[in-house]
């Protein structure tokens, strides 16, 4: 009966979509068309260069030997061997959703079990400074000092959210065998690094080959959630079901003494995150700490559009995305509980008065670099996207075997 009853609602959300496209043909263009500016101007050019260079890491053995010398600290703080340090690092410099797919990785790697990759996704993935600083504090809010307490709140949260996680599976972990533990060790971390290179005999071309394609794969799958999760928010937005779902947001806002129009740029800000903190941004009738918890809690829990790129990456490894949701719900609670809770010492003081802990040319000189490098994306980013989906289409045509005359 269950089954029955998810066939007929899917089957039922798809047909509604399929109608409202044929209803909202212009906006549906102009949403479409928006979020394929974000995806070719930014984030196909931002993050290929890291999943190019986390994929050649991988087959080289450097992540084998970064799993020997992070396993002191990863394992008593997250309980996950030493690799997720790789996966933590590459998943804060790139953002979403670089995380889940160097977790997914790992896992088909066999260098983690399914309950550390569920653990090590779950607090992998964040946005990243680039879209933190360029996008969010200079780009929407015009406000470079705002950025330090954003990022601050929201990596602090990731921080919080793997060490709840650790409790993850914990019983399920007691039926199973228990991986020895190795102190830490340099000559035996190299020895890994030598051992697995030896193992992988392809050439380098083709790892660099594979590595591009894969790579490539995965944007376009990130690029068509992107277009779609744009084009569905703002058929919600027509369709006047948002205005709907925003009395809920606006009685939940009330009870913690935030303005009620904040509700409809949070729901937006639910299915994607970029317009949800421009909107946030735009609000007049809240004040810029209440803009700054909204927004925090918006980028920590990364939207469905995120999500649902994660749910198919984590799905193709077999990886559960359920504690993958839960984490994105604390992550976002605790983002917003950080901002309110270092806006005074860290932003305040540093703004209001001049002087604190963080210097105030710091904090505006690193904003304005960020920037700088958001608008290089922006002009220079479809040129790359461009050069690379030609060189994706060269390399899957080369590998395709040839057809004997």
């Amino acid at each position: 009966m269950k089954q029955k009853a998810k066939t007929i609602f899917l089957a039922s959300a798809v047909t509604l979509f399929a109608f409202s496209l044929i209803c909202y043909p212009q906006q549906s263009l102009e949403a479409s068309i928006r979020g394929l500016n974000m995806w070719w101007e930014v984030v196909f050019p931002s993050l290929l260069p890291f999943f190019i260079v986390s994929e050649l890491l991988i087959s080289f053995g450097v992540v084998n030997l970064l799993g020997v010398l992070l396993e002191p600290l990863m394992r008593p703080l997250f309980r996950v061997p030493g690799v997720g340090g790789f996966a933590w690092a590459m998943g804060m410099a790139s953002g979403y959703p670089s995380g889940a797919k160097l977790t997914a990785r790992l896992y088909q790697e066999k260098q983690i079990s399914a309950i550390e990759a569920e653990r090590l996704a779950s607090f992998t993935n964040s946005s990243n400074p680039l879209f933190i600083f360029g996008a969010v504090s200079v780009g929407f809010f015009h406000n470079p000092n705002l950025g330090l307490i954003l990022a601050a709140s929201h990596y602090m949260g990731n921080i919080c959210v793997g060490m709840i996680m650790r409790f993850h599976g914990k019983a399920e972990e007691k039926e199973r065998p228990k991986r020895p533990r190795r102190a830490f060790s340099l000559p035996y971390a190299f020895r890994v690094l030598h051992e697995t290179r030896l193992k992988n005999e392809q050439p380098l071309g083709k790892l660099l080959g594979d590595a591009v394609r894969s790579s490539v794969q995965t944007l376009l799958m990130i690029g068509g959630f992107i277009i779609l999760f744009s084009v569905v928010n703002k058929l919600l937005y027509m369709m006047h079901i948002t205005e709907h779902i925003a009395l809920i947001f606006q009685y939940v806002l009330h009870l913690l003494q935030m303005p009620e129009e904040l509700s409809i740029p949070m729901i937006s800000g639910l299915f994607e995150i970029t317009l949800g903190s421009q909107m946030i941004s735009q609000t007049d009738e809240a004040e810029l700490l209440q803009k700054a918890i909204a927004t925090s809690f918006v980028l920590a829990f990364g939207g469905f559009s995120v999500q649902a790129q994660v749910a198919s990456i984590l799905a193709e490894a077999n990886i559960r995305f359920k504690p993958f949701f839960i984490a994105r719900m604390m992550h976002g609670c605790f983002a917003a509980c950080f901002t309110y809770i270092l806006w005074k010492p860290l932003y305040l003081q540093t703004v209001g008065n001049n002087a604190g802990a963080i210097p105030a040319f710091f904090a505006v000189h690193s904003a304005s670099g960020w920037n700088n490098y958001w608008k290089l994306m922006q002009q220079f980013g479809p040129i790359v996207t461009i050069s690379f989906l030609c060189l994706y289409i060269w390399l899957t045509a080369a590998a395709m075997p040839k057809k004997k005359q």
